[in-house]
């Protein structure tokens, strides 16, 4: 059999038709307005490459370094042209027309769409990698079917699989067929913020079809929605230039310039909105997670197109670790200045400009963090080259063959586009900061400009962001080390990703007082224990290994500062194996952290070994943190599986987050049990003392981790640990606020580790509270 139909498949059929059928599968058995279609299976793909006898050197030409730009492009062009000029099997054939005629008369228009088996995934998202093909009719599907195919081996993909670990020969692909639905209206909704997973639905809308929103090609009326009552909090309405639609006489898409008397016009009413706010909450509930969801309306009525987890949310702890606000959360409901290009979304935005520099644009900060560098204008794909590490790309919108480059650069600035457009989806996924949807960057920068953009405000000025009080020259775009200020209280980084280790040790921190490891093994996508019975033992310790070794290289000689293991059985429940995990009510209450490693000291044996590596190839700059511990019993048994791997406690540095009150209340005897320092992770602390799900929005307003209670606590736990010679730290979201930073610096506290986006603050704050301490001392 080559060909399912949707309602005949679900959520656990990725390997058979891959994320996006499966999801569509799952949607339509739930009952939601999905349109009719089949699946080309992933069997049918892998038939083919058996039948023609390509495979072996197909996946033997993908096996090249992905770096080197030639050598990926060489490899790309051949993969395709293997497939693209071998025939489908007969039986193959068959079915997918067979099919095709079973939807109408023969000659209905279809959408043919890519459906890998390893994208849409809760970690990693591959969408928008392969093809997609719009209003296709019987003479072409084949074709296009086979296109789809080629797809899976473009230079994007290649390269972000190779990143992700992703082996080219256990990657299928099959390919949805759907009826086409000529939208009046289209776009994308996120159930929750997709920086910051706060409550708030965004939609985004345009005229025609969602193609020109999801490709970038138009900047997209922008909506705000309150989850918890209802309310359109914020409006931005966009100057959409074009549209896409179906060509009335060729049945192919085109763009065409949208109507002059539509192109400021707000695209959705309230009760769109209220319709689509509606089929979102549906849609999270069905899943239990927050949604990616691509819609379309015609004549009122929504068709869904796709519904994918938000990947870019950082939840590893929940909320504690989320971005910062975007700048959408600054924007008014009815202001109605324009931006400062032509062609800008019409939108007022509140909130100055850090840098000293003129003003030159706004648009949508769509991933956060501010950061300088020289304009690299790219036009077209043979202009990559140009883009160095450290520039700003400036580009009309990016394409998914930009992602390499992407990856270079320090910040990214496009004309069009919106929070769902593909620059802002990588950009957050690369942790890169971009502003989108300016109207006119490209004509409005000149090549090899110095700017400073902000991508959580939305702003791009003239020149390097500087402050009072330590200028930073502005000769060379290229990232160099900060000059810090001199404190007594060290002011270190967090890392969630070794991908983002460079930008993180630029800062000039003082080393990593939070590297998680539980985000390199979620990349594998399968549970240690299944990932170790498919690759074995070293291939999962090399794996764990090389993530930390590329931390621990970009800070040496400062220390790294590594949690073990804590991801709580949720997130391990979406991964290959998971269905062997706890099915718990609050996974945050539950088997995470030093008690599921002590449960597991197998598993948990696989990351000392890492850690024994690491101190055997020199690595004495790495420390080793355990989370979630309760009292002195848990820090005994973790010394003694320690000693088991060969690591001697009493010649490496190693301790524990304080994340619970028992922790915080029994610490004196952790440190008789040897702990060097100890952490606060205040976002779970706040959570246990307080009695308060940090992930339930029905108590966020109750969340305070500035509450007296946490604040004695942390006081109390201070206090004992100077008394013992033990460094006391805070990794938690916390840290970065600066009234928190206030009061730890007050109490004594060693280090304090905070974002990557706000480590220049904390310094500042730091040097600020502990000369007025100085200068009280003295009077």
């Amino acid at each position: 059999m080559a060909v399912l139909w949707l309602d005949e498949i679900g959520a656990d059929d990725v390997d058979i038709v891959g994320g996006k059928g499966a999801s569509l599968g799952e949607l339509t058995g739930a009952g939601l307005p999905v349109p009719s279609g089949f699946v080309v299976e992933a069997a049918a793909y892998r038939s083919f490459l058996e039948a023609t006898g390509i495979d072996d050197e197909l996946f033997s030409v993908v096996d090249v370094d992905v770096e080197d730009s030639a050598a990926l492009s060489s490899a790309a062009e051949r993969a395709q042209e293997l497939i693209l000029d071998a025939p489908i099997p007969a039986e193959v054939e068959a079915e997918i027309t067979e099919a095709y005629e079973s939807l109408g008369d023969g000659d209905a228009f279809v959408a043919v769409r890519s459906s890998a088996t390893a994208e849409d995934l809760p970690d990693a998202s591959f969408a928008g990698q392969q093809e997609t093909f719009l209003n296709v009719t019987g003479e072409d599907l084949l074709d296009r079917v086979r296109e789809c195919w080629a797809s899976l081996f473009t230079q994007r993909a290649i390269y972000y699989r190779q990143k992700q670990g992703f082996d080219h020969s256990v990657v299928d692909i099959a390919v949805v067929v759907q009826r086409m639905v000529d939208a009046e209206r289209s776009g994308v909704m996120f159930t929750s913020h997709p920086s910051t997973g706060d409550p708030r639905m965004i939609v985004e809308a345009a005229w025609g079809l969602g193609e020109a929103v999801v490709s970038g090609s138009v900047s997209p009326d922008n909506y705000i929605v309150d989850r918890q009552n209802g309310s359109v909090e914020q409006v931005t309405v966009a100057d959409k230039k074009v549209m896409h639609e179906k060509d009335a006489e060729t049945g192919e898409t085109v763009e065409r310039p949208v109507p002059e008397d539509r192109r400021e016009e707000r695209v959705l009413t309230d009760e769109h909105l209220s319709a689509l706010i509606e089929l979102g909450e549906a849609v999270e509930e069905h899943y239990g997670t927050p949604q990616d969801v691509e819609w379309a309306m015609v004549e009122g009525e929504i068709h869904m197109l796709q519904s994918r987890p938000i990947t870019t949310i950082d939840d590893a702890g929940g909320a504690d670790d989320s971005a910062p606000a975007s700048a959408l959360d600054d924007m008014s409901l009815d202001g109605k200045q324009d931006s400062a290009a032509d062609g800008g979304a019409v939108t007022e935005q509140s909130g100055g400009d850090d840098a000293t520099g003129e003003h030159l644009l706004s648009g949508l900060g769509s991933s956060p963090g501010t950061v300088s560098g020289a304009v690299r204008l790219v036009g077209k794909l043979d202009e990559l080259d140009k883009v160095g590490e450290g520039d700003v790309i400036v580009t009309e919108m990016t394409t998914p063959d930009m992602v390499p480059a992407m990856k270079r650069a320090a910040g990214i600035v496009t004309d069009e586009g919106g929070m769902t457009s593909h620059a802002a989806i990588v950009s957050r996924e690369l942790g890169v900061p971009a502003v989108v949807g300016t109207g006119g960057a490209t004509t409005a920068l000149d090549d090899g400009q110095v700017v400073t953009i902000d991508g959580e405000k939305g702003t791009v000025v003239e020149g390097r962001e500087t402050t009072s009080e330590e200028p930073e020259p502005v000769e060379d775009a290229r990232p160099s080390t900060p000059v810090k200020p001199m404190t007594a209280t060290e002011v270190k980084v967090n890392v969630s990703i070794p991908e983002a280790a460079e930008r993180a040790a630029a800062t000039g921190a003082d080393g990593v007082g939070l590297l998680r490891i539980e985000h390199m093994v979620l990349s594998l996508d399968k549970t240690p224990e299944r990932y170790v019975s498919e690759h074995g033992e070293r291939a999962y310790i090399d794996e764990l290994v090389d993530g930390i070794r590329t931390v621990a290289d970009e800070f040496y000689p400062r220390p790294v500062r590594v949690r073990t293991l804590d991801a709580p059985t949720d997130e391990f429940r979406e991964l290959e194996g998971g269905e062997d995990e706890p099915d718990e009510h609050n996974p945050m209450l539950g088997y995470r952290g030093i008690r599921r490693s002590l449960d597991r000291p197998d598993v948990f044996g696989y990351e000392l070994a890492a850690f024994r590596r690491l101190f055997e190839m020199g690595y004495d700059n790495i420390e080793i943190m355990f989370p979630l511990v309760n009292d002195a019993e848990d820090v005994l048994r973790a010394r003694r599986l320690m000693e088991d791997a060969g690591i001697d406690p009493d010649k490496r540095s190693w301790g524990v987050m304080i994340e619970t009150p028992a922790s915080a209340l029994g610490v004196e005897s952790m440190a008789e049990a040897g702990i060097d320092f100890a952490s606060f992770g205040t976002n779970d602390l706040t959570q246990y003392t307080l009695a308060v799900d940090r992930n339930n929005g029905a108590v966020a307003d109750r969340f305070d981790e500035l509450h007296p209670a946490v604040l004695e606590l942390i006081s109390t736990t201070i206090e004992t640990c100077r008394e013992h010679d033990i460094d006391t730290s805070i990794c938690g979201q916390a840290g970065s606020k600066p009234d928190m930073v206030d009061a730890l610096v007050n109490e004594g506290i060693t280090s304090i580790s905070a974002n990557v986006d706000a480590v220049r603050d904390v310094q500042h704050e730091v040097k600020r509270v502990e000369q007025r301490l100085m200068l009280e001392s003295v009077r």
